[in-house]
């Protein structure tokens, strides 16, 4: 960092964020990534594949690091989300498949600011927007390369105590060298599926989720193997998780995993073409929904959402509405199909089901819901289950739900994707901006969110952060700065990694990511060394993930007018655009 001026009007100068200006381990040297790339999984791919800017050898030295656990030590913990995937380089690992204490799995609340640390805080505020502190930062330390080891580093050192009775061979599965583990969760931004720990002395390659992506894109028979890992592996652990499979035995299980299909319909990227039909009317951007199953078609199998979003509509009049949405596991075609069996009857789909955006699909065949499910379920409770389910959701609708027009709006507009949305009720809002400046005294100054948004019946959907599902905000970064909180899952930003790409921000389908020019603690902005150009960073609401009491624009509220709502709980949603 350097100052240039007269003396009293010194600009503070720092060199322009990089992709990797903060390596995922800076002792990492090239004889470390010279053994990796001899080991079998590296050794396959070939590095003429990759562009010159983005080398193997440039991934494997800045987005990879060496980790040795001991033996019971915990590795991934199941629930947490992970953006990293790890290559056993020598050694074995244990899959736990069954629940832990948490405090067996060392997991404690996230580090809340005290009362005291709160009170500095505010006290000790800067009086210019978006400042930073760049005069303490201190310099990072990159590898010289002339360390002749595997550099070593360690996991959460938490250590199972029970291991014989952990170890239980009915509940766990063993990985061994060679195999790689944790690339789902990382790649889907989705909560670790189970509980990882060492059996023995062993070595691993973590790859966090930016290296994995250069690898995915780069090194297609890489790709093919990840994307083959979750029949072979993950499929029965998801299964085991879904109400209406849990009671199967094992090999019926397995049955029907081996059965089912893989199906992922519209696009990853769902988010640019949404961005594009954005003035379309509502029948225009239905028709670009792709339709997994019709109105009116046999219910020749069921559907279980794995990863993102469907509409559920029916036939009204010329056109259709929309009566719910489904997201991860949800389930869609069973009704009929029961109701198909237990009555031999020959009832059609009751609803159409679409792709909002993309979404992943696991497609059970009727013939394996009846050979290897329906038998191990009591009769009277499928009959139930039907009664129950089969009930028409427009009745409930008419009854005090959601509105049709809201909802159409809600799911049009994405905003189903939200886990934390912040709902402003417009009946009760006075305009006071108490939420405004309560943001902005727990975070230096700088209220991160706007209070203006799209209104539907008397509810505002504000320009915050949703702290979404499916956060596509987190595709892009080249360096990772936009990531989930490993506890929770909140969507947050790493300022010190943030290069301003705007990537975040221009893909955020719902405006709430903005990008600010940031300036030192005297109020000049700080410039880029190479171009005098502003240095920019992306900034939005971190859902107060530090802050003690939760998101403070909540409980600054005097109206009682705003809640964060998770779009999935639809009994609270209805009650709040109905009281």
């Amino acid at each position: 960092m350097v100052e240039t001026g007269d003396g009293s009007n010194n600009v503070t100068r720092i060199p322009r964020p990089q992709r990797w200006d903060d390596p995922f381990s800076s002792e990492m040297t090239n004889e470390d990534v010279d053994k990796v790339l001899e080991t079998t999984y590296f050794s396959a791919i070939d590095p003429n594949r990759f562009p010159q800017n983005i080398t193997l050898r440039d991934v494997v030295l800045n987005d990879c690091r060496v980790c040795e656990f001991d033996k019971g030590e915990i590795i991934v913990r199941e629930g947490d989300y992970g953006s990293s995937a790890f290559y056993i380089l020598s050694g074995k690992v244990k899959v736990l498949f069954k629940d832990l204490p948490a405090e067996m799995l060392g997991r404690s609340k996230p580090r809340k600011k005290s009362l005291m640390q709160a009170i500095t805080q505010s006290l000790k505020k800067s009086p210019y927007p978006e400042s930073r502190d760049y005069e303490n930062k201190q310099s990072r330390s990159s590898s010289d390369g002339s360390q002749g080891s595997i550099t070593k580093q360690t996991g959460f050192n938490i250590f199972l105590q029970d291991i014989p009775g952990v170890l239980d061979e009915e509940h766990t599965d063993t990985m061994i060298e060679g195999e790689v583990f944790g690339e789902l969760g990382a790649l889907a931004r989705t909560p670790r599926t189970a509980t990882i720990i060492a059996e023995e002395q062993s070595t691993l390659l973590e790859i966090r989720w930016q290296g994995l992506r250069e690898l995915r894109n780069y090194a297609p028979e890489l790709k093919k193997h990840i994307d083959s890992l979750y029949r072979d592996r993950s499929l029965v652990t998801h299964f085991r998780n879904t109400h209406f499979l849990a009671n199967l035995p094992d090999d019926a299980l397995q049955k029907v995993a081996d059965e089912t299909q893989f199906l992922t319909i519209g696009n990853f990227d769902w988010y640019s073409q949404y961005k594009s039909k954005m003035n379309a009317t509502s029948s225009e951007r239905l028709k670009i929904e792709p339709v997994i199953a019709a109105e009116g078609d046999y219910p020749n199998g069921i559907y279980l959402i794995r990863n993102g979003f469907a509409r559920v509509s029916k036939k009204y009049n010329h056109g259709e509405r929309t009566i719910s949405y489904l997201g991860k596991g949800d389930l869609f075609g069973l009704p009929e199909l029961l109701k198909n069996w237990l009555k031999n009857d020959t009832t059609t789909m009751q609803q159409t089901l679409r792709a909002v955006g993309y979404v992943d699909v696991l497609f059970i065949p009727t013939s394996t819901v009846e050979q290897y499910i329906l038998n191990y379920w009591d009769r009277n409770e499928l009959e139930q289950l039907v009664e129950q389910t089969m009930t028409s959701v427009t009745a409930d609708l008419e009854k005090g739900k959601l509105n049709d027009e809201t909802l159409e709006f809600l799911v049009e507009n994405r905003f189903i994707n939200g886990s934390a949305t912040m709902l402003i009720d417009m009946n009760r809002c006075t305009q006071c901006d108490d939420c405004v400046r309560a943001c902005a005294s727990t975070h230096d100054s700088n209220p991160r969110f706007v209070r203006n948004g799209p209104v539907v019946d008397h509810v505002m959907i504000a320009n915050a952060c949703m702290h979404c599902i499916d956060p596509v905000c987190m595709i892009g970064c080249p360096t990772g700065a936009i990531h989930r909180n490993s506890a929770e899952g909140q969507v947050v930003i790493n300022d010190d990694t943030c290069i301003g790409c705007s990537t975040c921000a221009n893909s955020c389908p719902y405006h709430n990511i903005q990008m600010v020019s940031i300036q030192d603690r005297k109020g000049q902005l700080i410039l880029s060394e190479e171009s005098g150009v502003p240095i920019q960073k992306a900034t939005k609401c971190d859902l107060c993930v530090e802050q003690l009491g939760g998101p403070a624009c909540a409980r600054a509220c005097p109206h009682d007018a705003m809640i964060r709502a998770d779009m999935k709980d639809f009994s609270s949603l209805t009650r709040f655009f109905n009281r």
